[in-house]
């Protein structure tokens, strides 16, 4: 997978937009990159399009400013040279894909049938758009297709919605969801992009799922952990666990038999997709200590802690 469309699978939403009016372009990419969203798919449906995707590319080139309905060779070369780093089509127009393919463009095309996606594969694509979404039959669609196309990848747009995002997202063989529910078309008009931002934020952490698992304590030593999970056993019912460096009262403390990282202890946040949530993390300021990395039997990420304390205690993210 070339490297934009991975950035796209970190980001894991894609806002599609149509901007009627120039003057909205920079104001609105502001508010996706403060919501958490570096990532915009600009529809050519709209004469402001291609003035927009200068505007929005040039003044913030961190985010990643992508090409939308485009239907035409003209409509792609005028895209790229305003600055869109990626091309999507509603459907599969070969002449498009031949030549975003010969001038080294990422492209991905709507694809909605087997007969689409064996053309994609023809011409060496490893994603495809997957559109329109839920009236194409949605997910189950994409699972029966995926099932003989194992090496394809889907981003679904089209009815895609913050209730529904991370039912595909939890399938592996989606990148991305494309979806335009967070910049609603007449708070663009009106110029509210403070609820824009808000819708931005919300989807991210919709997305995310952010939760917090366990608390763990520092025992000084195996004997004290045996001992604060018996009390926690008979004070409230939480049935004590006994593992290998720790004991669990319940689901949500565990108690270390030794010190390890944090002063006081450490806290577990959950979350949908450890990985994506590490790429968003990283985008706000915070890092994480590879050392600590754990992986499951197929070399997936399961669990890594942050570098640095929070009010004593060590954090780390773990894989629902």
């Amino acid at each position: 997978m070339n490297k934009v469309l991975e950035e796209i699978s970190k980001i894991g939403i894609v806002p599609v937009i149509a901007l009627d009016d120039v003057k909205d372009a920079e104001l609105l990419a502001k508010a996706l990159i403060e919501g958490g969203i570096p990532c915009a798919e600009v529809t050519f449906r709209t004469k402001a399009a291609e003035e927009s995707i200068k505007i929005m590319s040039s003044k913030f080139p961190e985010l990643l400013v992508g090409a939308g309905t485009v239907l035409t060779i003209e409509q792609a070369d005028k895209a790229v040279a305003a600055g869109a780093k990626f091309i999507v089509s509603p459907g599969f127009n070969p002449k498009v894909v031949k030549h975003c393919i010969e001038k080294d463009i990422p492209v991905t095309p709507g694809c909605s049938s087997p007969s689409d996606v064996e053309q994609a594969i023809e011409l060496g694509l490893e994603v495809v758009k997957f559109f329109p979404a839920e009236a194409a039959g949605g997910l189950n669609m994409i699972k029966s297709m995926a099932a003989p196309y194992v090496n394809m990848k889907f981003m679904p747009t089209g009815g895609i919605n913050e209730k529904n995002v991370t039912s595909y997202l939890d399938f592996d063989k989606v990148i991305a969801c494309g979806g335009s529910w967070m910049v609603n078309k007449d708070m663009v008009k009106a110029g509210d992009f403070e609820s824009i931002k808000k819708l931005t934020k919300k989807a991210v952490e919709v997305m995310l799922g952010f939760e917090v698992k366990h608390v763990g304590i520092n025992g000084k030593d195996e004997n004290e952990a045996e001992e604060l999970g018996t009390v926690f056993e008979k004070m409230f019912g939480f049935e004590k666990k006994v593992g290998n460096s720790s004991i669990f009262a319940g689901t949500g403390i565990e108690i270390m038999k030794s010190s390890y990282l944090g002063t006081n202890g450490h806290i577990a946040i959950q979350t949908n997709y450890i990985q994506r949530a590490m790429y968003h993390l990283e985008k706000r300021g915070f890092s994480f200590n590879m050392e600590t990395a754990k992986y499951d039997e197929k070399s997936n990420l399961k669990a890594v802690y942050f570098n640095g304390e929070f009010g004593g205690f060590a954090l780390h993210l773990v894989q629902k």
